[in-house]
């Protein structure tokens, strides 16, 4: 099937889920660009609803592709001017997708070790943290309502198609669900700036853990500390007074799946 027009209703509907994070979430669908991206949707089971892609890209990436073309989804082909009209980069690759958000994906364990954000709001923080934490091996992410969307294409890019395959559950009052998670017999850390708390480097984790990250700005809020059996800082040198929220994502998931690795050699 062919499609020239930018008129054509599924073109808008494209450019739509790209921009607006509402229509995201009152559909339940969103919008995926890249041969890579697309191809690893396609093999990590997300549901996609439409394919679009130049001739020139069936062409050049048929291997890649091959994963997204063995779907139950309709393959569309677009013309070049098109596809520029649609992407969001200087030198589109020609493939397009539309796929469906899925539910949450995750169940808390007693025994798993879980990173938690709070505010996040940068998506590209986001993804990057999400590319990490897959990377690094943690059993989900826990994320407050407040996070910035999934779905948003730089956290779709970010991610690396982590989005589709690390387990996540949102929460809609992350300090009530810190309390719940303890009663289940996890041990919940905040990550806070405050030379008082425990240094990271000093912790030891065991199964049954949570360390929790807040706001770019403003860190985790007050009283999700407060609920939050304890508190751990990253120790930092020079005049540096807090690090970026990905990259203390990173430092955090390192140590905390570092002990998870020992213990298992030991």
């Amino acid at each position: 099937m062919d499609v020239s027009s930018r008129d054509n209703k599924l073109i808008k509907e494209w450019r739509r889920l790209a921009a607006d994070a509402r229509f995201r979430r009152k559909t339940g669908a969103f919008a995926i660009e890249g041969a890579r991206l697309c191809a690893d949707a396609a093999l990590s089971g997300a549901r996609l609803s439409a394919v679009m892609v130049t001739l020139h890209a069936k062409e050049q990436y048929a291997d890649l592709l091959a994963p997204l073309f063995a779907t139950d989804a309709p393959v569309y082909i677009i013309s070049d001017a098109l596809s520029a009209y649609m992407s969001e980069t200087a030198s589109p690759q020609g493939v397009f997708a539309i796929g469906k958000c899925t539910d949450a994906t995750l169940t808390v364990s007693a025994n798993g070790r879980y990173l938690a954000l709070e505010d996040v709001q940068d998506p590209t923080n986001m993804g990057t943290v999400i590319r990490t934490a897959e990377a690094m091996g943690v059993d989900g992410l826990l994320l407050s309502d407040g996070c910035c969307d999934l779905y948003n294409p730089k956290v779709l890019r970010g991610s690396m198609g982590g989005v589709f395959r690390l387990p996540t559950l949102t929460v809609f009052d992350m300090a009530q669900a810190v309390e719940d998670w303890q009663a289940q017999g996890l041990c919940v850390f905040a990550c806070v700036v405050d030379s008082d708390a425990e240094k990271l480097t000093d912790v030891t984790f065991a199964d049954g853990a949570v360390c929790l990250i807040g706001n770019e700005g403003n860190g985790l809020r007050p009283q999700t500390i407060a609920a939050c059996q304890r508190r751990l800082t990253i120790p930092m040198a020079g005049r540096a007074e807090s690090l970026n929220a990905s990259m203390a994502a990173g430092i955090v998931l390192w140590e905390l799946t570092r002990g998870r690795a020992t213990a298992k050699e030991g």
